[in-house]
């Protein structure tokens, strides 16, 4: 089920929040004179909705206590396994190309088991969450107790169920990721090495 967005209704929403850090890479795209990436183009329909969005971008993404690396796990963990097209490939692009997981990101949620213990860890959790969130394994709960402190719980938590609320969101309105932060890592590349056109500002 597809949502029609104007090119206004972006622009007068978009505008009031591009600087929040939440859209650092949809601000990269409105910076080379394209729009803001579908899911974002959905919730300008709903300003409202778009600023409280932003408004957990320096308490869990990007921000927050946890490892950026960690975050992006757990998302593309919570996201494959929801099916959820738009924010795995996203996000196994923006962790390539800013070098946040070296390896195959896909293969690492999959077989978490070669992962360090934190990282391990919260996989696991988000993937227990997903079978069963009132029956988390005692002996995940009590190594998850070991290693995260109590806040860095509430923040692993609320990350996991957001996500899966977001891979929901997604899904139900058909929202796609057509490469463009690829897209718009090339031309940055490009502009830097005088092959491509520089960003607008």
């Amino acid at each position: 089920m597809r949502v029609t967005v104007t090119s206004e209704q972006i622009r007068m929403a978009f505008e009031a929040v591009k600087d929040d850090p939440s859209f650092d890479e949809s601000r990269g795209l409105w910076e080379q004179g394209r729009p803001p990436f579908e899911m974002i183009q959905a919730m300008c329909l709903r300003p409202e909705i778009l600023q409280a969005f932003a408004g957990f971008g320096s308490s869990v993404y990007p921000g927050g206590l946890l490892e950026r690396r960690i975050k992006e796990l757990v998302i593309i963990a919570a996201s494959e396994r929801n099916d959820c097209q738009f924010c795995t490939s996203f996000h196994c692009d923006l962790v390539r190309i800013e070098g946040i997981v070296a390896e195959d990101a896909l293969t690492a949620v999959r077989e978490p088991s070669q992962l360090p213990a934190r990282e391990r860890v919260a996989v696991q959790y988000t993937q227990a969450a997903k079978a069963d969130s009132n029956a988390i394994p005692p002996a995940l709960a009590a190594e998850l107790k070991e290693r995260f402190s109590d806040p860095e719980l509430v923040e692993l938590t609320f990350l996991v169920g957001y996500i899966n609320m977001l891979n929901l969101f997604n899904n139900l309105l058909e929202v796609r990721y057509h490469g463009e932060y690829a897209l718009l890592d090339r031309a940055l590349s490009g502009a830097s090495t005088g092959e491509g056109r520089p960003a607008a500002g």
